[in-house]
């Protein structure tokens, strides 16, 4: 029934392992480790691998694995114990060894699995065969319910429909105008004589319903005979609305001429660029310049007032609730829930999205499960540095992604290295792009911009206006070139043609600017996806605020979803790394880099920081988990 059980130790070493098929299972327990554990996902206990399940267990005392694989179309209700029994007799066996790290040998632990793997599924199906016991009488609902509530009073039923019909017929009465008063009259006389007599009082509640019935159906009636006045024979006109302002030089063809700001075809080609900056030229060569951390003392100081017994107890910080800890000798989920709860609280606070934020939690409380502490100050601090482990653990890139070097390579091989920007409206990817021009011009790179935004007005103009400043600071050479074909084109059709151009101008590398598009648009998905799938980009860079907190989750899982629906694709090309903006707006409100990053896996390669074109840096881990920790 089992295909695979491993334990191996955190750091990789294999101390055990029974195969129970004869395919090589190494693959799926390496995308375990480097799609769950590695990237801090272990708030889950399951993971899918094509057609296998694979159930983990931390043991985090001894730094240990314990892995079981079996098909995903069986359902095994034995795991979870299989998993509890294991870890606990492989424990107590090898104690003395494991808490001497003496992990270089070999563990003859077979003997022990078959035996308890065999009791086990011997135990599951016995229960399995076993009949299904019935419900006592306490164990239903009925056993809930009192004598009082289950006798039928048909009084109390007609008296409470009447009553309803009563406020719904006052409801209404105040919104009708006001009926035909003999016709009302009329209808009362009737509902009074045929009610006379001594009836029962159930008979009375029945009389009763009938005449607010009656009463209602007059009203209604007399509501469509009510005469319209007559119109006055000498009423003033009408007012005639208002009429709309005509405007001097309000954008006809005739006024084109005079709209026209240049003088001559010179003055459209010139832009005005500041003394500031043409400064810039020389500014951004080399590698970018990392987030700036904070300081070091600033840093202990923090760490003396979370550690120190007065102030954690006048302050009501992140950290403050772990004084409920102090006595735990060993951690286990229910005495951290508390604190976690807390650090949850403060993690929203600070623009993580609640999803990433909870799951995030989970995995701390799993790498904590089992740790053995003796002090306060050891509680604090081992859960303030498993927390920054897993942030910067998340932001640390799980590729290599060197866009000089790589540009460098493809101009060997002949072909221009190319970089697609995409992201949903105003978030800043044209001016965004506008700044890695700069820098790959920097670094001696011939640039072409291919302008694949034939959507918004505006667009082609704003990259005509960069790539005119550009070129104006590196002393008028011609450092980029604008690709366009105007508006209302095909985008695919536009970088197919500016790659080819590329290709034969001996041109670096092209960077394509897109149309702003909302998530759930799916004309405007499918011609991103087609994009792609035409052009085949090196790099695709999804734009995205540093403002956005749960938006950024929504975003980035429906943009990844589209490209792979709509690209056709046995292997899509997803989104390869994250352009994050605004960086600067935010303060320490950074969890929008903990969402995005945490949703994709890949890397933040540039961020944005400012409006001039050298406020782009490359991304520093610890800088951003030392402000998402600041209280």
């Amino acid at each position: 029934m089992l295909e695979l059980f491993v334990i191996f130790s955190k750091g990789g070493i294999v101390l055990w392992w029974f195969q129970g098929a004869s395919q090589l299972l190494t693959v799926p327990v390496n995308a375990l480790v480097k799609d769950v554990i590695l990237q801090e996902k272990t708030g889950s206990s399951l993971f899918k691998h094509d057609k296998l399940a694979l159930k983990y267990r931390l043991d985090n005392e001894f730094e240990l694995v314990f892995v079981v694989a079996y098909q995903a179309d069986l359902a095994l209700s034995y795991v979870d114990k299989l998993l509890t029994d294991i870890q606990r007799e492989f424990r107590d066996k090898y104690k003395s060894d494991l808490q001497a790290n003496n992990i270089y040998r070999s563990f003859n632990f077979t003997d022990d699995f078959q035996q308890t793997l065999k009791a086990i599924e011997q135990e599951d199906r016995m229960r399995a065969s076993k009949p299904r016991e019935m419900r006592t009488w306490d164990q239903s609902a009925k056993s809930q319910k009192t004598v009082g509530s289950m006798i039928i009073n048909p009084n109390k039923k007609v008296s409470e429909k009447s009553s309803s019909q009563k406020k719904s017929a006052k409801g209404k009465e105040n919104q009708s105008p006001s009926p035909n008063l003999n016709e009302t009259k009329l209808a009362e006389e009737s509902v009074t004589s045929g009610s006379s007599g001594n009836e029962s009082p159930a008979a009375e509640e029945v009389d009763s319903v009938e005449a607010n019935r009656k009463k209602f159906i007059a009203k209604q009636m007399g509501k469509g005979k009510s005469k319209t006045p007559a119109a006055k024979p000498n009423a003033p006109p009408a007012k005639k609305g208002k009429e709309g302002r005509k405007w001097d030089l309000g954008g006809n063809s005739r006024d084109a001429a005079a709209l026209d700001v240049f003088n001559t075809a010179e003055d459209k080609d010139k832009v005005n660029v500041t003394a500031s900056e043409m400064k810039l030229r020389g500014q951004a060569s080399g590698a970018l310049r990392d987030l700036e951390a904070e300081s070091e003392d600033e840093e202990v100081e923090e760490e003396t007032a979370a550690d120190s017994p007065s102030d954690a107890s006048k302050s009501g910080g992140l950290f403050s609730i772990f004084k409920s800890l102090s006595m735990s000798k060993t951690l286990t989920k229910e005495s951290v829930a508390p604190a976690l709860e807390k650090m949850r609280d403060h993690l929203i606070a600070k623009n993580v999205a609640s999803d990433i934020a909870g799951k995030l939690c989970d995995s701390v409380a799993t790498k904590l499960e089992g740790k053995v502490l003796s002090t306060f100050s050891g509680v604090a601090a081992t859960v303030k540095s498993t927390l920054q482990e897993s942030c910067v653990q998340i932001l640390s890139p799980k590729r290599r992604i060197d866009i000089l070097r790589d540009a460098m390579d493809a101009r060997q091989r002949g072909q221009p290295y190319c970089i697609t920007f995409c992201g949903v409206n105003g978030v800043g990817k044209s001016t965004n792009l506008s700044k890695v021009a700069f820098w790959l011009i920097e670094n001696g790179m011939k640039v072409m911009i291919a302008a694949c935004d034939t959507f918004r007005a505006g667009a082609v103009e704003q990259l005509r206006t960069h790539t005119r400043k550009l070129n104006t600071i590196h002393d008028g050479k011609q450092m980029v070139q604008l690709f366009d074909k105007g508006y209302d084109k095909d985008a695919a059709a536009v970088a197919l043609s500016a790659i080819t151009h590329a290709r034969d101008m001996k041109i670096d590398v092209v960077l394509i600017d897109t149309a702003g598009r909302m998530q759930d648009n799916e004309p405007l998905m499918r011609s991103l996806a087609k994009l792609i799938k035409v052009n085949q980009p090196d790099l695709v860079l999804f734009v995205g605020e540093a403002l956005v907190g749960n938006e950024a989750v929504d975003q980035l899982v429906k943009f990844n979803q589209a490209l792979a629906d709509h690209s056709q694709q046995d292997n899509p090309h997803l989104i390869d790394g994250i352009v994050l903006t605004k960086f600067d707006t935010i303060d320490d409100k950074v969890g929008a880099a903990i969402s995005m990053t945490y949703i994709t896996g890949q890397p933040i390669v540039f961020v944005g920081t400012g409006q001039t074109y050298t406020d782009l840096k490359t991304l520093n881990a610890r800088a951003v988990v030392s402000a998402l920790m600041k209280a």
